[in-house]
């Protein structure tokens, strides 16, 4: 990998975040979306690991630097996060990402709190190609999820009192019902198993099993 930078937007101010782009050109750019934590070194790794596939990565940042390293201090970062300033942070990273190159396919993908955004985000940016939520659902208000046009693969966990089976049953209702591009992978594991800094919660070869999924889709749908 080369070594990661900053990314411009179109207005040339620094769009928040971390950039991690790979060696010898781009197959599609994805844009990243952390969990209620916060920015920190997990996110920065998948977003590696993903440019490592191939693909120019942008970890949005939504919390201005904040990162929380106790469930009380994640919450209270996710609750009071300014829905109306991520919108923006995504949108100038979508802008930044699709002008650097002619042609960019973006996809937007995260994890929890950033798997729901990654939804709304997708259902609010018509130039999104794909979204590869992880164990996230927005709210009505946040999004009209029927409007979504990007393909959606989708990873829940069976055992999650947030993102419920049955939420996500209804998720995939509505997504299909709308003719959403709709792939939904049922886990036997808990929320955040793709997570490995979290032991209690971590499932290897489920992680691994979404991983090599949404490498795969990804790079059908990006090119």
């Amino acid at each position: 990998m080369t070594e990661s930078t900053k990314l411009t937007g179109t207005d040339g101010k620094e769009v928040p975040g971390y950039l991690s782009e790979p060696p010898g050109g781009a197959k599609g750019a994805v844009m990243l979306i952390h969990e209620w934590w916060g920015l920190n070194a997990h996110i920065r790794g998948v977003a590696d690991r993903l440019a490592r596939e191939g693909f120019t990565v942008f970890a949005a940042d939504l919390y201005g630097g904040k990162v929380a390293t106790d469930e009380a201090t994640a919450e209270k970062y996710m609750n009071t996060m300014d829905w109306k300033h991520a919108g923006d942070v995504l949108k100038r990273g979508t802008e930044a990402l699709l002008q650097r190159k002619s042609g960019t396919r973006v996809a937007v993908m995260g994890f929890c709190m950033g798997g729901a955004v990654s939804l709304a985000t997708a259902a609010n940016e018509p130039r999104i190609t794909a979204c590869v939520p992880f164990y996230g659902i927005p709210g009505e208000d946040k999004a009209d999820l029927t409007k979504l046009r990007a393909s959606v693969l989708g990873h829940f966990a069976r055992q999650d009192n947030w993102c419920s089976p049955d939420r996500v049953d209804a998720l995939e209702k509505k997504l299909k019902g709308a003719n959403v591009p709709t792939e939904l992978h049922r886990y036997e594991a808990q929320h955040a198993f793709f997570n490995d800094t979290r032991p209690a919660v971590y499932s290897k070869p489920d992680a691994e099993l979404a991983w090599k999924r949404t490498v795969d889709f990804l790079h059908a749908k990006l090119g």
